[in-house]
């Protein structure tokens, strides 16, 4: 591992600002939970109690579920939590385990990329078209998707660069036997 002060100052510069992208993710996906919380609660009162249940909360909980989904899956990249792409990395022997992270990473940027590019024709598309019920854009649906395809094409990209110059720390790196 090499240490902080070795590390050229462009890539220091690229770890801030991907880790400042990952914890605004974990923010926005968090306050998302606790609103959804407030949002549900306030059915329950409002059927239970008042005899009137608010109708839009469906349509709003939709939306952020698709917040905290996008949004935590791509902090959960960033931040090597995300299981789905570390975990046929660790069950493979050290000396195959280069391969894997280098596919892994390239085929997350990838993905990101045609997410990020897919997302914005499916935004402007539904853009116009609104939500029953909350009376907001039906595209609100798919920006979550194509926020997070920019930040999963940085973050993976981020991971080759760090990979390439020798200075990556995850823990599931070669290194670990």
């Amino acid at each position: 591992m090499q240490e902080p002060n070795s590390t050229p100052a462009l890539l220091r510069a690229m770890d801030r600002v991907l880790d400042l992208l990952a914890r605004i993710c974990v923010l926005i996906a968090g306050t998302a939970i606790v609103i959804m919380t407030v949002i549900f609660a306030w059915l329950v009162f409002g059927r239970y109690v008042l005899n009137d249940t608010p109708t839009w909360v469906e349509q709003v909980s939709l939306l952020l579920v698709m917040v905290i989904a996008f949004l935590g899956a791509a902090a959960g990249v960033h931040n090597h939590t995300h299981l789905s792409v570390v975990v046929f990395r660790n069950m493979v022997p050290a000396r195959v385990r280069l391969v894997f992270v280098i596919v892994t990473d390239v085929l997350m940027a990838g993905f990101g990329g045609m997410m990020f590019w897919y997302g914005i024709e499916l935004t402007k598309f539904k853009w116009n078209t609104l939500i029953p019920l909350i009376q907001w854009s039906e595209g609100l649906r798919s920006l979550p998707l194509t926020i997070s395809g920019v930040l999963l094409f940085l973050f993976s990209t981020g991971h080759l660069i760090r990979l390439f110059l020798g200075r990556d720390m995850r823990q599931d790196n070669i290194d670990q036997g």
